[in-house]
């Protein structure tokens, strides 16, 4: 581009035609440099977790179509908050971006204030994965039962005081029991634990007897035999659980429960940042190798543009807001 002379810049009219081009080559600029250095993800949830461990799939692969190291930070606690407050509050630069869950996505439902907005301080980059939800029960605690009608007579048998567990208080599997049962009109007792570990733990013991859990957590024990499914959250079977029927195939129609994570970047990181990142996202997700690594694990590739994951992100946000209202559930 030719910059006008010193004698041009006299006149107002050129002097403000080269007050808009400016910002304009620099954008151009700052986008052919990126990336200059690593870039951080963000994980606001422990190590080994289904969020980092997707998002280390995924990076990984990003990482080689960016030609630059991408790092996990993992920032756990209070449902994601912390981490997601983290990214929130890094320079608008295109090196800092964070993984949505759905815990921290409903975050504001149940802790009534976080450091940030969801909607305003983040710009949707892209869905990266689905995790389905799956009921399982014990099968010597609960012998008789190998599909959702039969859990369901047997809590109206007890009179609602089968209990169930769950990974804590408002999470994804809470909020789905919840559902399930104002819909399907019956009780159970909820007994949440700090995490899905100590929860599978004592699943397994039989010290509950069924829980709605991701698909991460439990896969391993019900191949071993240890648990059964009997229900999956999503609207269709999943590939991992081909004989396990939906929620929606045993009696409730248009059932669908998916909890899902997205990529997010601080409000204010350039557009041609976001968009580039946005379609080595789905490149990545494209990859045969890939997938069946989050397939490996119970989770499954599922991009999404960032307009459309901005729109997911509102549409659950009210659902499953909803779901926290009506049945009163908190996490202060």
């Amino acid at each position: 581009m030719a910059f006008p002379s010193s004698r041009s810049l006299r006149n107002p009219a050129r002097r403000a035609l080269l007050a808009l081009a400016l910002p304009l080559v620099a954008g151009a600029a700052f986008a052919q440099a990126w990336p200059a250095k690593p870039i951080t993800f963000v994980v606001p949830f422990p190590p080994g977790g289904p969020t980092d461990v997707a998002t280390r799939i995924v990076a990984q692969k990003m990482s080689q179509g960016l030609k630059q190291n991408i790092l996990v930070d993992n920032r756990s606690g209070a449902s994601g908050t912390i981490g997601a407050a983290v990214a929130a509050k890094a320079a608008p630069d295109g090196y800092t971006f964070v993984m949505l869950a759905t815990p921290t996505l409903l975050a504001a439902h149940l802790y009534g204030q976080t450091p940030y907005d969801i909607f305003k301080s983040f710009t949707p980059v892209g869905t990266v994965y689905d995790l389905p939800i799956v009921m399982v029960v014990n099968p010597k605690a609960l012998p008789g039962v190998n599909g959702l009608q039969e859990l369901i007579a047997k809590a109206k048998a007890e009179g609602g005081k089968l209990n169930y567990t769950t990974a804590g208080a408002g999470s994804f599997g809470h909020l789905t029991t919840e559902q399930l049962k104002n819909i399907g009109k019956f009780e159970m007792q909820h007994v949440p634990y700090r995490g899905s570990a100590p929860a599978v733990t004592d699943l397994i013991g039989g010290q509950v007897p069924a829980m709605f859990s991701d698909l991460v957590a439990v896969m391993p024990h019900i191949r071993s035999g240890a648990l059964r499914a009997i229900a999956v959250g999503s609207g269709k079977r999943v590939s991992l659980l081909p004989d396990v029927k939906t929620v929606a195939e045993q009696g409730f129609p248009g059932f669908d429960a998916t909890s899902w994570g997205g990529l997010l970047a601080p409000a204010g990181t350039p557009k041609d940042v976001v968009d580039r990142m946005s379609a080595e996202l789905k490149t990545a997700l494209a990859d045969k190798e890939v997938q069946d690594k989050l397939e490996g694990v119970g989770s499954f590739a599922a991009y999404r543009t960032g307009e459309q994951t901005g729109v997911r992100m509102r549409q659950d946000f009210e659902r499953w807001g909803k779901v926290i209202r009506d049945n009163k559930i908190t996490n202060q």
